[in-house]
Formats: structure tokens, C-alpha cells, sequence
């Protein structure tokens, strides 16, 4: 990729720190925008921002973070060759006492942000997206979706410029599961998922 790319989307994260296109710039600490290398082959991407996410400015750092560094590292994916990204860029929040709780975006936030994730795939340029979660998953079909019809096979994602890729669960989801047996049932799914990401990346780099 070249290197032109790549200050592309430098400058792109630098015009997204002052964006006030939805009022959820209002209550959250910062944008949190992609990371990760122009060019790399896989592309997570999620919801938003967590807590931890939008105080130190960086995507998939807090518990769900470190959960899918887990079960990345189980399927053979190293997190430095991915890039790893949300469809809404701030957090949206809900102050509860000391702490700030997480609220789902709805459909305006998410379209009207959308537009930093629409440059940052067609910078990067990835051969595989992983939407993780119902609200990316929606977000890049463009119309609702449910998670357990998708999952297990590769899709064309029509809201994501036709862009291939395929679902799985959030890694918050395993946290939130009510016991050690469903956390670990979600977690094995997710590890599957990603295994088959990688399998499809060498799969379209065999057809090349």
C-alpha cells in the first residue's frame, strides 16, 4: 500500500478529533478513531467506544479489548497486522453515579458517523471485515440483522461499498454471559470465527 494511503488516513484520524456531526461529541471525553496498518488484510470492527476506550483515545483497550487480544491470539492473529476499528466514533454514555454506562447508539448516530468509516476501508483496503456485533453487522448490511443467520459463512456487505467479510459476537457479549459456561461457549465461538477469517483471507490470496 502506499505510502501516500497512509498519510491519508493519518490526516483523516486528525480531521475526526474535532467532530461534532451528532451531538454524542458533546458527552464523550474524545474521538476514539481506527488503528492499526493501511493495507492490512483483516478488519475488525465494532460498535463504539467503551469507557476505558474513550479516556485513553485508542480502540479495544478495555475488558472486551482485552478479550478479543485472547481469542485473537488462540486463532493466530497477530492484533499489530489487523486493523481494528467502530462504526461510531465516540462514546455514548450514560452517567451513573461515579461511573459512565454504556448506551447503544441508534440509527442516526450510527449513519452520520459512518462516514469516517467509509474513508478508513477505502484507505485501508482490507480482504476480509469482521463486523462484530449486531450494531456494526446492521450498520454495514444496511438494514437489521441477526447475528446467529449470518455467522459461519462470507458475506458482500451492501451499506460497505459491496466490501467482503463476516459476523460474530461482540467481545463485550462474553462478558456479559451469565455464567462461566456460556462465557466460555462465546468465547470458543468467537476464536471459530476468527479462524475462519484468517482461512478466507488465504483462501482470496490463493485466487489472486
Amino acid at each position: 500500500m502506499s505510502r501516500s494511503a497512509a498519510t491519508k488516513l493519518a490526516k483523516l484520524a486528525q480531521e475526526a478529533k474535532g467532530c461534532t456531526r451528532c451531538p454524542l461529541y458533546q458527552i464523550a471525553t474524545q474521538t476514539v478513531f481506527g488503528e492499526g496498518p493501511v493495507g492490512a488484510r483483516l478488519m475488525l470492527v465494532g460498535e463504539q467506544p467503551g469507557d476505558q476506550e474513550d479516556l485513553a483515545g485508542k480502540p479495544f483497550v478495555g475488558p472486551a479489548g482485552k478479550m478479543l487480544d485472547r481469542a485473537l491470539a488462540e486463532a493466530g492473529v497477530d492484533r499489530g497486522e489487523v486493523y481494528v476499528t467502530n462504526v461510531v466514533k465516540h462514546f455514548k454514555n450514560e452517567p451513573r453515579g461515579k461511573r459512565r454506562l454504556h448506551k447503544k447508539p441508534n440509527r442516526y448516530e450510527v449513519e452520520v458517523c459512518k462516514v469516517w468509516f467509509d474513508q478508513e476501508l477505502a484507505l485501508v483496503r482490507p480482504h476480509l471485515v469482521v463486523a462484530m456485533g449486531v450494531t456494526a453487522a446492521s450498520a454495514l448490511a444496511g438494514k437489521a440483522v441477526t447475528l446467529s443467520k449470518l455467522r459461519g459463512q462470507v458475506v458482500a456487505f451492501p451499506n460497505a461499498a459491496g466490501q467482503r467479510g463476516i459476523v460474530t459476537i461482540h467481545p463485550s457479549s462474553i462478558l456479559r454471559a451469565p455464567d462461566e459456561a456460556g462465557r466460555r461457549a462465546a468465547y470458543v465461538g468467537l476464536v471459530k470465527d476468527l479462524k475462519l477469517a484468517l482461512t478466507q483471507i488465504a483462501g482470496l490470496a490463493r485466487a489472486a
